[in-house]
């Protein structure tokens, strides 16, 4: 089939990646424009776009696929289907008409489980166990149409979101060439998704990623582990931002107050509702991440601080 690819992100790029070594041709790839990044604010080409130059393959780069000169290149490309990864933004009806087979996302949850921006950072706070990805028919209501398939993944225990979305990624990427080889050879239908089941995954802002302390332990491992590496779980020390990452559970300590610290040599503790957890790297505001103890060292710890 003749494919266009839509995707902007590092984890879209699996896919496109699959898409060039399959059996299919893709004669263009959308994506989000040029965005500001690094300290300098430069303007840098996506992840899909810097590997769709590499193959020379036309970018069309766009953050809004319903006008009128995007609409025109994408009807003169003729695709039979449109296969859309991490794209970043809504398809509009008249975009998603012009495939005859029209767009197919690969989405990272088992809808109807999830639906919407973040899904795998929600699985993993809300505890769930098993995730994957879903192939479906691109429709105008939020991640609703009928899906051509899913594999599935454990969520470990120790498993931030970037670990499960690279992951999810390759076979998610495996999964969308088989859904295209399925729908050229009229070999797969796709099926409804259940009316049971729906649950939602919005964007989660930085304030959502702000860990409170008088929460259960197990709820501010998983709230850290959701937002490594987007969009960063954070608290605040001595009235500075301090960037967490993953921290270990500590049944063994229970007398630490909410937010209370404890250091020894290579520990540093922080009290919650329950057990305490141990934490791991750290990054104080405008400085490098570090290792907790060695952070602890050099703000020189003492026992009335606290994180808020």
């Amino acid at each position: 089939m003749r494919l266009v690819f839509a995707g902007t992100p590092e984890v879209a790029v699996p896919s496109l990646e699959a898409l060039l070594e399959s059996r299919h041709e893709v004669v263009a790839v959308v994506t989000r424009p040029d965005a500001p990044a690094g300290r300098g604010r430069k303007l840098v080409a996506s992840p899909v776009a810097r590997r769709a130059e590499e193959a020379g393959i036309e970018v069309i780069k766009t953050s809004r696929p319903g006008e009128p000169w995007f609409l025109e290149r994408l009807a003169e490309l003729a695709p039979d289907c449109c296969p859309i990864v991490a794209y970043g933004a809504l398809i509009p009806k008249a975009a998603l008409d012009i495939p005859r087979h029209g767009w197919v996302n690969l989405h990272f949850s088992l809808l109807p489980a999830w639906r919407g921006a973040a899904p795998v950072q929600h699985a993993i706070m809300a505890g769930d166990d098993i995730t994957g990805a879903a192939t479906f028919q691109l429709e105008e209501g939020l991640d609703t149409g009928p899906v051509y398939g899913v594999v599935t993944e454990e969520i470990r225990p120790t498993d931030t979101s970037g670990d499960l979305l690279e992951r999810l990624a390759r076979s998610g990427a495996r999964l969308l060439v088989a859904t295209m080889d399925g729908i050229e050879d009229g070999t797969l239908r796709p099926v409804p998704q259940p009316a049971d089941g729906v649950s939602y995954a919005p964007k989660l802002t930085p304030q959502d990623a702000r860990v409170d302390w008088s929460a259960p332990a197990l709820r501010v491992d998983r709230l850290i582990r959701a937002c490594t590496p987007a969009p960063g779980a954070w608290t605040t020390f001595r009235g500075e931002r301090l960037k967490l990452y993953p921290v270990r559970l500590r049944t063994d300590v229970t007398d630490l107050a909410p937010g209370a610290l404890r250091a020894d040599k290579n520990t540093v503790l922080a009290g919650t509702a329950t057990c305490a957890v141990e934490l791991g790297d750290v990054q104080p505001q405008g400085k490098r991440r570090m290792p907790a103890d060695a952070w602890a060292r050099g703000v020189r710890l003492t026992e009335t601080d606290v994180l808020v």
